[in-house]
């Protein structure tokens, strides 16, 4: 198997990527399936509705998943991903039928030989800017691999 090349390494505090994602109706039903969490408040206006909600709400972990591609589309191979994590920190509301837009975003937390701390950062802008995840963090290795 071939390897992507990796990214030269980066200094602290330099911008990594930014990318956009669109999440609507469809993804939510077709990760709903894939994940086995039917939960209605991901598809049902009406049940959102009746337990509070602002409106339907994109899983978590979908969002987690952008946030987890956009750093592996930058990283050149999911293999120098060794570790992400994040904290939910505001919901995701996807209005039917226009959805929603999903911002990733990623800088040089830090830096140490071939291995970055990516501080990440994931808003919606029609929402405000309060990102949806927090302390959202992935650490990528950069050096040459024999995995």
């Amino acid at each position: 198997m071939t390897r992507a090349t990796p990214p030269a390494v980066p200094e602290v505090g330099d911008e990594l990527f930014s990318t956009e994602c669109h999440l609507g109706r469809a993804e939510l039903i077709a990760y709903a399936a894939a994940s086995g969490d039917h939960n209605p408040i991901h598809w049902s206006d009406r049940i959102a509705a009746e337990v509070g909600l602002p409106g339907v709400l994109a899983h978590g972990m979908l969002t987690m998943g952008q946030a987890a591609s956009a750093v592996t589309d930058w990283a050149g191979d999911p293999a120098r991903v060794v570790e992400i994590g994040a904290r939910f920190a505001a919901p995701v509301v996807v209005p039917d039928p226009e959805g929603v837009r999903l911002v990733v975003s990623g800088s040089a937390k830090a830096v140490e030989g071939g291995r970055v701390t990516v501080a990440l950062t994931v808003t919606t802008p029609g929402a405000g800017p309060k990102p949806v995840l927090g302390r959202a963090t992935a650490v990528v290795d950069l050096e040459e691999t024999t995995r």
